[in-house]
């Protein structure tokens, strides 16, 4: 009996063992090293650029429609596994693809909010999406995890130094949450302040969902459009914000402390953005600039610890996206009337890297390794074309047809192995490899 009985102790150390093995890392410390494309401008900084080297002879693997619009980028982590949200009539709004073949690994129904936000995935490939009124996370089968009642709709997060999960909601609520149970480790704070019900009890409560359509472009009805930028090195963390009855937005850094005593602060705020921003502020390499633009037509460089302007370019239109951030060049995304063009830091102005006004940008820019560039162009009697280009010139490398694309697409994403990834907003999701 005592035989059998340490056998099937042995058994079960030995299937304990093994189920170690295989089950994902989930410690803190692999949060950070996510690889692939983890969120909506790929790293921390969002500096929509990839450490892998890119490719220059690309060609279209696969494509296949999406079954609503698109208004967000593709998420990819370190193991190829996509994911994106739709806003489909009916049916799942969470999507998630294999990168060899296309092939569907889930798809959910959340609240129609979702498909404004960009999930962002973890070195466990444990994803983490808001929807109107929640940020959820679910694990790489879609099976979820937890899901945290929020005000507004997160529209896209970060992961702080500590392994936690850092969010803005489109209208205002900062929040810092465990990325293992959704609970806040820090009190809530709120960039465009509450209203006082009891003054005011007849007053209506802001459904969750409210001005969702302003976050496209930054309007006055989304306070908070776009994606944080944060400095892993000191807790500093940059949002835009539109407060009501402004004339113009702001550009507001605050700071996140973990530790003992977790909370989040306002550091400063500087009332520069005229008419608002569609594009999440980027943090250059050394974390002393913040990169943002404006409806105003302008790029704006400011210094991270006291909101003061450092200089200001006219870039002759409005970028719909975010700029992609590389050695102090900055590659704008496109916009109305916008071309492919590529401006330099020179510390107290900037100055013209070189441009293409032949290239009307209809996408949002790429960097990978080796100063190479992707983003998508009209193209011809086409209506898109994934353009490969030279960063340090401007040339053109290469340009692939997006088959029967038409409008605009909403980002461009670097996978693990330098595929190329893009959609376009009627809702089609194209792969470059």
């Amino acid at each position: 009996m005592l035989g059998n009985r340490s056998a099937a102790m042995a058994l079960i150390a030995a299937a304990s063992l093994l189920g170690a093995a295989c089950s994902p890392d989930n410690s803190d410390a692999n949060i950070l090293s996510a690889g692939g494309w983890p969120g909506a401008n790929s790293d921390a900084r969002n500096s929509n650029s990839s450490p892998v080297e890119g490719s220059r002879t690309l060609a279209l693997d696969w494509s296949r429609p999406i079954g609503g619009t698109v208004a967000t980028y593709t998420a990819i982590a370190a193991n190829g596994q996509m994911f994106l949200t739709s806003n489909t009539p009916s049916g799942c709004n969470l999507f998630s693809f294999q990168m060899n073949n296309g092939r569907k690994r889930f798809c959910n129904q959340l609240n129609a909010g979702v498909s404004a936000s960009t999930p962002v995935v973890d070195g466990a490939t444990n994803i983490y999406v808001g929807d109107a009124g929640a940020m959820h996370s679910f694990n790489e089968h879609g099976q979820p995890r937890w899901r945290t009642p929020v005000v507004g709709t997160p529209l896209g997060a970060q992961f702080t130094e500590d392994g936690n999960v850092l969010f803005v909601t489109h209208l205002g609520e900062v929040d810092v949450v465990s990325k293992q149970t959704g609970e806040r480790v820090a009190a809530p704070l709120n960039l465009v302040g509450r209203p006082d019900f009891l003054a005011t009890p007849d007053m209506p409560v802001t459904p969750d969902g409210a001005g969702l359509a302003d976050c496209l472009t930054g309007g006055p009805a989304c306070p908070v459009a776009n994606t944080p930028a944060i400095d892993l090195d000191t807790g500093r963390f940059y949002v835009t914000t539109w407060r009501p009855g402004a004339q113009n937005a702001s550009l507001v850094a605050l700071t996140y402390t973990g530790g003992d005593n977790p909370r989040i602060e306002q550091q400063w705020s500087a009332d520069l953005l005229a008419n608002g921003s569609g594009a999440s502020p980027a943090l250059s390499e050394d974390g002393s600039t913040v990169y943002v633009s404006d409806n105003d037509r302008r790029l704006i460089a400011v210094d991270a610890q006291d909101g003061t302007t450092k200089w200001v370019y006219d870039l002759g239109y409005a970028p719909w996206g975010s700029a992609a951030v590389v050695d102090g060049l900055i590659v704008p995304a496109g916009g109305e009337n916008g071309h492919l063009l590529a401006v330099r830091d020179r510390g107290d102005h900037a100055e013209l890297a070189w441009e293409r006004k032949d290239q009307d940008q209809l996408g949002a820019p790429a960097i990978a390794a080796g100063s190479t560039g992707y983003t998508v162009v009209r193209s011809g009697s086409h209506d898109l074309a994934l353009l490969t280009f030279d960063t340090e010139s401007g040339q053109t490398v290469a340009s692939d047809i997006l088959p029967d694309a038409h409008g605009v697409t909403v980002g461009t994403s670097i996978g693990p192995e330098g595929e190329v990834l893009t959609s376009s907003y009627i809702g089609e999701l194209f792969v470059y490899k």
